[in-house]
């Protein structure tokens, strides 16, 4: 296992705080849909999607306590909105059905991509949680994709939606890829196999292609993810986040 000295574990901090809120928030915005789906098979699928991703958070924030003398339930309750790092893809509410769909659909394909990169990381614990981690994300991505084409097929209106939605939320999908602090340390160190935006360019080279297959417009230019697009948040996160510390803030101390 790769020894680390304090600039690699900072950076380390940085890539694992990243991605246990991108799964931690976005669980929490689609929970949002348990009662509520569009069929009651959705109904079930979306709340085990969500716990999933709840899960996959509750692990990187127990690994990242390891590197960092924390308490997890701290780490994952215990920050005001500001200092949490998730995607600005993160940011919107769930809105309506095709919004959702087409959020995880951009989030899961990018994960993926992420995962696979990890998958080979020089740091076992991060390697080892990845591999497993990547069983049920498969899952994940088939289900959505389904979606994807149940949309696209399903008539003008939801099609539109769908189209709409993907345009509105393709420039926050590219903060997924947002450099961060102590990135070059860790590519050195191969505890991150490939930059961010080499994934990045990967990711895309996947999804365009594919959202034309399924008969879907071309998207616009990618842009480049915008540096502050982990920390800038608005006030429909600062409502989730008032949602989802409520029980944690009545009693200090309490386990999730």
């Amino acid at each position: 296992m790769t020894s680390l000295d304090a600039a690699a574990t900072a950076g380390l901090a940085e890539l694992l705080l990243a991605m246990a809120d991108d799964e931690f928030v976005l669980g929490f915005w689609d929970s949002e849909w348990t009662g509520i789906a569009p069929i009651l098979e959705e109904d079930v699928a979306m709340s085990s999607v969500s716990q999933d991703e709840i899960g996959h958070a509750k692990a990187f924030y127990e690994l990242l306590a390891s590197l960092s003398g924390e308490d997890a339930d701290q780490i994952a309750f215990g920050r005001a909105p500001g200092a949490y790092r998730h995607a600005a893809l993160m940011n919107h509410p769930r809105t309506d059905w095709a919004f959702s769909i087409a959020r995880r659909y951009l989030y899961e394909t990018a994960d993926a991509v992420r995962l696979e990169s990890l998958a080979g990381s020089s740091y076992e614990p991060l390697a080892n949680l990845v591999t497993k981690m990547r069983r049920e994300e498969t899952y994940h991505l088939l289900h959505f994709d389904l979606w994807l084409r149940r949309l696209t097929e399903g008539g003008p209106e939801s099609r539109d939606r769908l189209i709409a939605a993907l345009h509105d939320l393709w420039a926050d999908a590219q903060t997924i890829f947002a450099p961060l602090a102590g990135e070059e340390i860790l590519v050195a160190a191969g505890i991150m196999p490939d930059r961010l935006e080499a994934l990045r360019a990967r990711w895309l080279d996947r999804i365009i292609p594919r959202l034309a297959e399924v008969g879907l417009p071309p998207m616009p230019a990618a842009p480049a993810p915008a540096p502050d697009g982990r920390r800038m948040h608005g006030p429909d996160f600062e409502w989730l986040h008032g949602e989802f510390t409520m029980v944690a803030a009545s009693e200090a101390g309490a386990a999730w």
